[in-house]
Parts: structure tokens; sequence; C-alpha cells
């Protein structure tokens, strides 16, 4: 973890020096453009996260990083192998990282809407969990199409795909508790997620004004 947040730091670093010389190249605007909203992305996941875990868990410092889910992306990554990639490949594989998330999520907001509805739940002040859930996914929903939009520019043929994929989680929850957890999991996870895609944005930045 340490040597990813050198890494971040470095690429930080790396990204205010071109911001502060010549005129961006559109390029690298749409790349800045990605890596500020998946800040933005990530901040409100965090505060999702927090909310929650105080009002599905009962405790707003839970944590358990035992527990995974097999439909989400892997986040443990070789940190050279991860330099070596192609700039296509890094696009592809953060579209499609997102669309597993987006998927995901949808999952878990249709099945807190089914519970909100069984119990009869009455909704307090704000947006509800569900609510909360379909702004992230409407925040990586323009992310992905901001990088749909970078590998059209690479290569003319890419089509982003019309719908999302169908999904049929294979965990499958045992016990309401279970079930609750999950949702904890695939906010950790995009967390954690939102930190490597903003690296990798940093890093296409960077590359278009070298």
């Amino acid at each position: 973890m340490t040597v990813w947040w050198r890494a971040l730091i470095f690429l930080c670093c790396l990204l205010n020096c071109v911001e502060s010389s010549s005129p961006s190249p559109v390029q690298r605007n749409k790349y800045n453009n990605s890596f500020r909203l998946t800040r933005i992305t990530r901040t409100r996941v965090q505060l999702l996260q927090r909310k929650y875990k105080e009002q599905q868990l009962g405790n707003t410092h839970f944590e358990d990083r035992s527990r995974q889910l097999k439909d989400l992306p892997l986040l443990s990554t070789d940190f050279y192998s991860w330099l070596k990639l192609t700039d296509w490949e890094r696009l592809h594989a953060a579209f499609w990282d997102m669309q597993a998330f987006w998927n995901m999520l949808e999952w878990k907001r249709k099945q807190l809407e089914k519970e909100e509805k069984e119990h009869m739940v009455v909704r307090a002040f704000g947006p509800t969990l569900p609510q909360s859930i379909r702004y992230i996914q409407l925040d990586l929903r323009d992310l992905m199409n901001q990088v749909s939009s970078q590998m059209s520019y690479m290569k003319s043929s890419w089509t982003k795909p019309t719908s999302p994929t169908a999904l049929s989680p294979q965990t499958r929850s045992k016990t309401v508790w279970d079930s609750r957890v999950e949702g904890y999991i695939i906010l950790r996870d995009l967390d954690l997620y939102l930190t490597k895609l903003a690296r990798d944005f940093l890093l296409l930045a960077s590359k278009t004004h070298l």
C-alpha cells in the first residue's frame, strides 16, 4: 500500500506541473476531468458508506476486510505490471470494472427498495440509501461515458455497449446480516477501486503531455 501511495503522490505532483505549463491538449483535459469526477465520486461513496454502516450495520466504525464478493473486480495489482499497461488496456479495464460495480450497486439498490416497501419504511429527511446509491450510479455512468469517449478517440471501432450486462450475483445471502454486509463490501471495494482509477487518470493525463 505504501508503494501505491508514493506513486499517487508522485503522479499528483506530475499533474500539477503539467497543468501549470502550456495550454493543455484536449485529450489531457478529458483525463483531468475524469480524474476530478473520480475524486468527487469517491468522496460521495465514503459518505454513503458511513451512512450505510450506521443504518444497516448499526456501527459507523464497522470494518471487515476478510469478506469478498466474487462478482466484484479484483483490487490487487502488481505495481510494475500496472505501469506497463497500454493506454487502451487501462481504459478498457476501467470501463468493465466500473460496469461491474454499477451492476452490483443496481442489485443492492433494488434489494433495499424491496425491503423498504415490504417493511413500509418511513422516509426520513434527506435521500434514502437507495436514492444515494442511485446518485453514485449516475456518477459511474458519467465516468463510463467519458472513458468510452476516450477509447473511441483511440479506436474508431470501439462502440459502447447499449445496455448494462445482466447481473446474477453468485454470492447469495444466507442471513439478513450477510445481506447487509454485502452492501458494505460493495461500497468498501468501490472506495478502494476509485483510488486506483484516479491513479489511472493521473498517469494518462501526464503521458499526453510527455
